[in-house]
């Protein structure tokens, strides 16, 4: 710690250090239930004490994913905002408190210039320091990140087989088509019989004006001109049918 931080360095009364933990999950049903919420919140007391440190405050993120970056989260924020050079602290896993190894090696090179020490307990110790720990904890960024990528290829792949399966898997419906009760994206019957009767009046000669009509009268669609040419002619069309 260099001179200048020492200066500034935050102290409680009896001149030890101040100390806080920080606990997450990453959903409803997690927080509401509480228990790993609780086991976190234990393992970290259990920590603070073995290392000699009264915990001063918990942060505690309920409902919130990893995705977000700790500044990007409501009690992250809140604790990034309270502490001071000397601060620490504690997690109980290093994806409780980072999104990718990049955000955990800035956060953690950020709190090593302001001299607050950041300790994991699943690495074992103070990541900020010079020891082993720092080590492990620069690896284990390394390795989490890789497995967020490894997450988000099956989650991806999981939903090119459900498209390949005929399943809806989340986005724009496209005109045409209906998601079933089951999730089964199938097409509109009555969709395809409206473009059929419009690709015929177009053939015969008829102003898209006036197919609009047509439409609207026979099949109780509100469609513009506009949205029947660009259908008719086969430009992405995703303009809303709105029934009459």
């Amino acid at each position: 710690m260099s001179k200048a931080t020492k200066r500034t360095a935050t102290t409680k009364t009896d001149g030890t250090p101040r100390c806080f933990g920080y606990a997450r999950v990453s959903t409803e049903r997690q927080s509401n239930e509480g228990h790993s919420l609780a086991d976190q919140e234990q393992r970290i007391r259990g920590y603070a004490q073995s290392a000699g440190l009264t915990l001063d405050g918990m942060f505690v993120e309920a409902g919130v994913s990893g995705g977000k970056r700790l500044s990007f989260r409501p009690k992250g924020a809140e604790l990034l905002a309270t502490l001071r050079p000397g601060d620490h602290v504690i997690g109980t896993k290093l994806d409780r408190l980072f999104r990718s190894a990049c955000d955990a090696l800035n956060v953690a090179e950020d709190f090593r210039a302001k001299g607050i020490h950041l300790h994991l307990i699943d690495i074992g110790g103070d990541c900020t320091g010079n020891g082993v720990a720092k080590l492990v904890f620069n690896i284990l960024a390394a390795v989490a990140e890789m497995e967020r990528g490894r997450i988000s290829e099956r989650v991806r792949s999981v939903k090119q087989h459900r498209r390949q399966a005929g399943y809806f898997t989340g986005g724009h419906v496209a005109r045409g088509f209906n998601v079933t009760d089951d999730g089964k994206l199938v097409a509109d019957d009555r969709w395809q019989e409206c473009l059929n009767a419009m690709k015929q009046m177009r053939a015969e000669g008829m102003p898209y004006r006036a197919i609009a009509a047509r439409v609207g009268e026979q099949f109780g669609m509100l469609l513009d001109h506009s949205t029947i040419y660009r259908v008719l002619n086969g430009q992405r069309e995703q303009d809303t049918v709105t029934a009459a």
